[in-house]
């Protein structure tokens, strides 16, 4: 149910967000205490602003009662994804190079499961990260296979 939701609600969004030059980070639908929430983040190379947000909750509220996709009352919510956004896939990868990222892998690497640092490059599956360890800076090669999680971090 939670899957078919998500799947239709991507596929209604993608138009409204390619009119407007804008891409979808992520759909989510679940339950938070009794109240069910279709959650749509959306971005941009440019950033988002609240009337961004507003135009495609709109587009898309129209979208979702013609199709009706959702049996239960729920709340629809279309938000930037932040400044910690997930990176999805390889695409949200290759334009994070030269920003601050972290890294949580399925098993460990060294001893470590996440890395948080300046990714360098991505290349042939290969995240090339450099981080602090005590002083010092060291690089760290990262098999995208063997990655669970990515997200832009902020650096302090």
């Amino acid at each position: 149910m939670s899957e078919r939701v998500k799947d239709t609600a991507r596929r209604l969004v993608q138009p409204i967000l390619e009119d407007l030059g804008l891409e979808l980070v992520e759909v989510e639908y679940k339950k938070e205490g009794k109240n069910w929430f279709l959650r749509v983040y959306i971005d941009s190379p440019k950033g988002i602003a609240i009337e961004d947000c507003g135009t495609v909750s709109e587009r898309l509220s129209e979208k979702l009662d013609e199709q009706d996709p959702v049996n239960e009352n729920y709340y629809l919510e279309v938000s930037s994804p932040g400044a910690e956004r997930p990176l999805k896939s390889e695409e949200d990868i290759k334009r994070a190079v030269g920003k601050y990222i972290n890294i949580t892998t399925y098993k460990p690497l060294n001893g470590d499961k996440v890395f948080e640092g300046t990714l360098l490059s991505f290349q042939d599956g290969i995240l090339e990260i450099s981080q602090k360890e005590k002083q010092k800076k060291v690089r760290m090669e990262i098999p995208y296979k063997k990655v669970a999680k990515a997200r832009l971090a902020i650096e302090f």
